[in-house]
């Protein structure tokens, strides 16, 4: 059963099934400076923006690390896979869609999202769990949704808190790259799982004590409304 339900509002982020699948490469972590860097390693791992023709292109590629970052048996990889697509491409046409890739010599993790001034469909899709104020919060810069991150596992599971750690890293620079005031995401509060990773990236639930000058209104119902602070 997945862990991630798709919703045009939520966040999403592979469901880390057990892996039946397609092999992963493994890094040796017999040194400790290198089992420490393996994660998310600042150099080799360059981080670049995608045109919007360039993700159409590249549809086929991020969809398979997609499937294989959530592992399951190859009916779970090629399901996750087309629902995945899908929901990529509809939010590749929300004005001001940006995506960023990671990459070594091949694809190794993404994000993406969109500024929520031109989001209407997604605020309107909450059914009533966004608070008016954060549609009325005035900010220089604005708020950026941001509807998807895509990494490895081991990004999950290590030096989350570390600057470098790759999650980190995109999800700063598409938050940089649009000079906004405030990222934000909609998570399912019952993917415990989800929620635990996010917060462990540094994002806060709205109204945190760590972020007291944002008054933003926690959605009611199923879903957590998240934030995050430029340069987190």
């Amino acid at each position: 059963m997945p862990a991630h339900v798709f919703l045009p509002i939520t966040l999403t982020l592979p469901a880390l099934q057990p892996a039946r699948g397609r092999p992963r490469t493994r890094l040796p972590a017999s040194d400790p400076v290198k089992a420490e860097r393996r994660s998310s390693p600042e150099v080799a791992e360059r981080v670049r923006p995608l045109t919007r023709g360039q993700v159409a292109d590249r549809l086929e590629e991020l969809g398979d690390l997609y499937a294989e970052t959530s592992g399951g048996d190859e009916w779970a990889w090629n399901q996750a896979r087309a629902t995945f697509l899908l929901h990529l491409a509809a939010d590749a046409r929300r004005p001001g869609f940006s995506l960023l890739i990671a990459e070594t010599t091949a694809l190794t993790g993404y994000a993406y999202g969109f500024p929520a001034a031109g989001a209407g469909p997604w605020w309107a899709g909450s059914g009533g769990h966004v608070g008016g104020s954060l549609l009325r919060r005035p900010a220089p810069g604005g708020l950026f949704v941001v509807s998807g991150i895509v990494v490895p596992p081991r990004v999950r599971r290590e030096y989350k808190d570390q600057v470098w750690n790759l999650a980190r890293r995109l999800q700063r620079r598409l938050l940089a790259g649009h000079g906004a005031a405030l990222g934000v995401t909609l998570v399912d509060a019952r993917d415990a799982r989800t929620v635990e990773t996010m917060r462990s990236w540094g994002w806060r639930y709205a109204g945190d004590d760590t972020l007291p000058a944002v008054p933003l209104a926690v959605p009611p119902g199923p879903f957590r409304l998240l934030v995050l602070a430029p340069g987190t």
